[in-house]
C-alpha cells in the first residue's frame, strides 16, 4: 500500500530481494539495512541462511522486509533444491519486490558473476534490472581514493550490468567501514543510507510499482485466499504469524505440484493448456489446469512438464495445478 504525499509515492512497506552467491555478504548488508543481527553470520563471516527466509523491520517510519535467497546462484545446488528456494522467494515476496540488490565482492569478475546474471535473467527476466541496484562488498579492495565508479569503468560486463540498473551501484565493507568516522566515503552508514536513498528514487521512478509478473500475481492470490482461511480458524494468531503460516503452507503446495509433476509420480496434477514462450512476464496459460486421477495424471503431468522451456514455466504449471486443486474442493 502507499500514499501519495506532496508527489511523492510514500509505501508503507517495501520488499527488498537480495540476490548473489553465497558468502558475497548479503546477510551482513540486510543486518545493516535493517539495525538488526536478524541473518546468522558465522565466524568467518559467511551467512549461516541454507534456505530462503525472510526478516521485517521498521526502518526510518516503514516496514522493510528483506529477502535472502542462500545458493540460487551457486554451482552444484541440484535443480529440486533450487526448486525450493526459487517456490519460497516468490511466496515470500509476493506480489513482487519493490528493488532487488544485486550483490557481488570488489573483485576478478569472472564466469560465475556472469552465471549470477545470466540467472537473474533467466529467473526473473529483463524487467527485474528496472528494479534493481548493484551492490558491491569488500569496499577495502578498493585502491586508496578508488570510487566503485572508477572500479567498474575498466570492467565491461560489470559496466553493462550498472547501466541495465539505471547507473544505480554503490559499496560496503561489512567489515572495516562499520565505525569509519573519518571517511565518509569509506563508511557503511554513509553507503547504507545512501543506498537506501537510490532505492526510494527507484521506487519513485518506478511510481510505486513492484516488479511483478503473472506467477507473483497468482500466488499472491492464493495467499490471500490461505490467510483468510486461516484467520477464520480457531486461534488468536498475529498478522505475521498468519502470514507466515499462509506463506509456509502455499509453498509446500507450489513445490509438491512441480515435485509430482516433475517425477510423474502419484500426485496427479494434470494441466490442460501450454504456455506460450518469452519472457516470464509475458507468459499466460491458454487454457485452464485441472486435477485428474493419481498415476495416469502423474504420468500425464510429466510429459507436460517436459514442454516447458524454464523453470519459471514449470511453476506457472503448478500455480494452476493449486488453483485448480482449491476449485475442485
Amino acid at each position: 500500500m502507499y500514499n501519495i504525499i506532496d508527489g511523492h509515492y510514500c509505501l508503507s512497506e517495501v520488499r527488498i530481494v537480495m540476490l548473489g552467491k553465497t558468502g558475497v555478504g548479503k546477510s551482513s548488508v540486510a543486518n545493516t539495512i535493517l539495525g538488526e543481527k536478524l541473518f546468522k553470520i558465522s565466524s568467518s563471516g559467511i551467512s549461516e541462511t541454507s534456505e530462503c527466509r525472510s526478516e521485517t523491520r521498521r526502518v526510518d517510519g516503514r516496514d522493510v522486509t528483506m529477502i535472502d535467497i542462500p545458493g540460487l546462484f551457486d554451482t552444484g545446488r541440484s535443480e529440486e533444491e533450487l526448486k525450493a528456494e526459487i517456490v519460497k522467494c516468490i511466496t515470500e515476496c509476493s506480489p513482487g519486490p519493490h528493488a532487488f540488490i544485486i550483490v557481488f565482492k570488489v573483485e576478478r569478475f569472472t564466469g560465475q558473476e556472469q552465471e549470477v546474471i545470466n540467472k537473474i535473467n533467466q529467473y526473473f527476466s529483463e524487467e527485474a534490472f528496472k528494479y534493481a541496484t548493484v551492490l558491491f562488498t569488500h569496499g577495502d579492495q578498493l585502491k586508496e581514493g578508488q570510487t566503485i565508479e572508477q572500479y567498474i569503468h575498466n570492467n565491461q560486463p560489470v559496466s553493462d550490468l550498472v547501466k541495465k540498473c539505471g547507473g544505480r551501484c554503490h559499496v560496503v565493507d561489512n567489515k572495516h567501514w562499520k565505525n569509519n568516522q573519518l571517511d565518509d566515503y569509506r563508511s557503511n552508514q554513509f553507503q547504507v543510507k545512501q543506498l537506501m536513498k537510490t532505492i526510494n528514487d527507484m521506487i519513485e521512478e518506478n511510481k510505486g510499482s513492484c516488479f511483478t509478473n503473472e506467477v507473483l500475481q497468482a500466488v499472491e492470490k492464493l495467499r490471500q485466499e490461505e490467510e483468510e482461511k486461516i484467520r477464520q480458524s480457531p486461534g488468536n494468531k498475529t498478522d505475521k504469524e498468519i502470514r507466515e503460516e499462509a506463506v509456509n503452507g502455499i509453498s509446500g503446495r507450489l513445490l509438491i505440484n512441480l515435485t509430482g509433476i516433475a517425477a510423474g509420480g502419484l500426485l496427479g496434477a494434470l494441466f490442460g493448456g501450454a504456455v506460450s514462450g518469452g519472457n516470464s512476464s509475458s507468459m499466460k496459460p491458454t487454457a485452464k489446469g485441472f486435477v485428474v486421477g493419481a498415476f495416469s495424471g502423474g504420468v500425464t503431468g510429466y510429459c507436460a512438464v517436459q514442454e516447458a522451456d524454464t523453470l519459471v514455466e514449470a511453476i506457472i504449471r503448478a500455480v494452476n495445478a493449486v488453483k485448480a486443486e482449491a476449485n475442485l474442493h
